[in-house]
């Protein structure tokens, strides 16, 4: 009988899942490129394919953040975002841009900043406080009499305050709820909010961009961006920045005609980070069209708009944060063909 039992307790114990492991975050801080001999693949580049968090990549993508060159949502893969991101990092920098990183791409980026890429925070009592939503609505209409579009939880509030995927943030606290103030966890190092010299913006249907030029034409940020849709295409020529406003509220007007929307009447969605076109809006002068931001900030050039240009979160409050109104606002290229539609 004592053996029996003893061997219950055993396969029970190794039935058990193991606790998922932490991301090494020294792996991250000490990651170097180094190119792959005879013509393999870098691991920079198997990530594209493998889906798995990469340290070279997360410290890749905070090196493009701190330079102003958006990878869109940190998540530590080597995605189109990431890769559109180094393209026009290594462009701005007059270096060659047929592969994804190269070592004198990696070089100049790390020139960028020396900080640690990863850093330890504490959640704050604000950060656990909410209110959360329980779930967000899949449609517009369900959205307009709810009092504000919060973030669903603590995790997705603290992932977006650092522009981290919710899944590298629990890699790199596994075991963690995030509910608890005065917890230590580990996040990136992104830069705060900044001033940027912003003369002129451009907005590339093509590459599915947004980048912004200096007085003297000079590339100083990009953003990976989700433009236009078929319903609704993205405007063409010259506009110009009409309004700017944080924490927008949504107004619908049925005349749009969206997708997906059948009231016929029009309607308003309180503001709230995940409001159909997020947590800033900046207006222009064609009626109904801005760039703003997104309560889904992993399907940056994914999927359709409804005609604007959506940012994530942050990177349309940084952006908004320096442009002013009559900033020339230009759009160039020909749109994608997407197989998706979102609104705003």
């Amino acid at each position: 009988m004592i053996r029996y039992f003893f061997v219950t307790i055993v396969m029970a114990l190794l039935t058990v899942p193991a606790a998922a492991a932490r991301l090494d975050p020294g792996k991250i801080n000490n990651a170097e490129y180094r190119p792959a001999p005879n013509g393999k693949k870098s691991g920079a580049r198997q990530s594209i394919s493998n889906g798995k968090i990469d340290p070279l990549i997360v410290k890749a993508e905070v090196l493009l953040s701190r330079a102003f060159f958006s990878p869109g949502e940190i998540d530590g893969k080597l995605g189109e975002n990431a890769q559109k991101a180094l393209t026009a990092f290594a462009e701005a920098r007059g270096l060659p841009s047929t592969k994804p990183l190269t070592p004198e791409i990696w070089k100049a980026l790390t020139a960028v900043s020396t900080d640690p890429i990863i850093t330890e925070y504490t959640i704050s009592e604000k950060d656990i406080k909410g209110p959360f939503l329980r779930k967000l609505p899949a449609k517009m209409e369900q959205m307009q009499d709810i009092k504000s579009l919060g973030y669903t939880s603590p995790r997705e509030a603290i992932a977006e305050k650092f522009h981290m995927s919710e899944e590298l943030l629990v890699a790199l606290n596994p075991g963690t709820e995030f509910k608890r103030g005065g917890e230590i966890i580990l996040v990136v190092k992104v830069p705060d909010q900044a001033t940027l010299p912003v003369e002129r913006l451009e907005v590339d249907k093509s590459r599915q961009a947004v980048r912004a030029f200096d007085s003297s034409g000079k590339l100083i940020a990009f953003f990976p961006a989700t433009v236009g849709s078929e319903e609704k295409p993205t405007p063409s020529g010259s506009l110009k920045v009409v309004s700017i406003h944080a924490d927008p509220t949504y107004r619908y007007n049925p005349d749009y005609k969206f997708k997906g929307v059948k009231s016929r009447k029009p309607f308003t969605i309180a503001p709230g980070p995940n409001n159909p076109v997020g947590s800033f809006w900046i207006g222009l002068s064609a009626e109904g069209y801005g760039i703003h931001g997104t309560p889904e900030p992993s399907k940056i050039s994914k999927s359709e708009s409804h005609g604007c240009v959506r940012l994530t979160n942050w990177d349309a409050r940084l952006l908004g944060g320096n442009v002013k109104k009559e900033t020339p606002v230009v759009f160039v290229g020909e749109p994608q063909e997407n197989s998706k539609s979102s609104a705003g």
